[in-house]
């Protein structure tokens, strides 16, 4: 059981986002930073919430597991690493896109994956 939520958490950040308009690529993390800040990010999809913090922690929950793990903006990229409940998810740096300040595109590979889209909160 414990390995098919993993599965599913993990599936959660890489479902496609289809072709969704309007989303801008955020270049810096300053700019990063005044979208997220304050702000969580949450998916639908296996009650995703996640707070990222200006000091580069990654904390939150999913699937009523505890998601921790840490970041930091690189060349135009979030690059992360995350634990949820004691299952790694590997170091990833990403595109990230916004569209209206109120949700975020994050697309693995540093934007030739797959995508999520974040509602901001």
């Amino acid at each position: 059981m414990h390995r098919t939520l993993a599965v599913a958490f993990a599936f959660c950040f890489s479902a496609s986002a289809g072709l969704a308009e309007g989303f801008v690529p955020v270049q810096d993390r300053d700019r990063f930073l005044d979208l997220v800040e304050g702000r969580e990010l949450r998916l639908g999809l296996f009650g995703v919430r996640l707070n990222v913090t200006a000091d580069g922690r990654i904390d939150g929950q999913a699937i009523a597991a505890e998601v921790t793990g840490h970041w930091y903006w690189q060349d135009g990229y979030f690059c992360r690493e995350m634990d949820w409940s004691g299952q790694p998810i590997p170091y990833n740096c990403q595109l990230v896109e916004v569209r209206d300040t109120s949700e975020l595109r994050f697309t693995v590979d540093r934007g030739a994956g797959q995508s999520a889209t974040f509602r901001l909160r």
